[in-house]
């Protein structure tokens, strides 16, 4: 059986935005989907966030497929680089994913929890040997993640890019999204 995971952002949980619709849509489409609860979402670690993805997965196959939002996608690329290098998994889809912030009014706390992510290197080439196939979503008014940055993924790991309008950050709250048919359609594109 197929299977999405779905990693929510910092500060995000299961039940945000989209996530509840996306399920239900994957669901009646008999994928099994799984959207952990991330440790201390309000000060994510990568070791704590890549454990807990691990422990979650289990046994990664081609029939696992991963959907992030946020630090989700920088969870997922770290969780899939940590792998043996003879695993392969369906493909993944980063929603507003990231390498580098555009956020200026940050406090002294979030670039402390922001500057690991940002700074500790993801090995892209064992990334992109274990999941070929991604989609990277962004928005052209996010005001958190650069459009820029839609560069890295399209040549690091050779994603599909698709760029909408005036999305914001993709969330529930602040940008009011509660269906996401880009995402939707993307994980139907990997894993059909």
């Amino acid at each position: 059986m197929k299977r999405v995971i779905i990693v929510h952002g910092w500060g995000g949980h299961p039940d945000e935005g989209w996530f509840p619709w996306l399920k239900e849509e994957l669901e009646s489409k008999s994928f099994n989907i799984n959207i952990p609860e991330m440790p201390n979402k309000e000060k994510p670690e990568i070791n704590a966030w890549v454990s807990k993805l691990s422990e979650i997965v289990g046994e990664p196959d081609e029939e696992t497929y991963f959907l992030g939002h946020s630090i989700g996608c920088q969870t997922i690329m770290r969780y899939l680089a940590s792998l043996p290098k003879d695993s392969k998994v369906g493909g993944a889809v980063f929603v507003a994913g990231f390498f580098n912030l555009a956020v200026t009014d940050m406090d002294k706390e979030e670039h402390e929890i922001a500057k690991p992510w940002l700074e500790i290197p993801i090995d892209m080439k064992k990334l992109k040997k274990i999941c070929p196939k991604t989609i990277a979503i962004f928005s052209d008014n996010d005001p958190e993640v650069p459009l820029e940055d839609k560069e890295i993924f399209k040549e690091k790991l050779g994603s599909k890019i698709i760029v909408e309008h005036n999305r914001g950050h993709f969330t529930g709250g602040d940008d009011g999204i509660t269906a996401l048919t880009v995402a939707l359609k993307s994980v139907l594109e990997l894993a059909s």
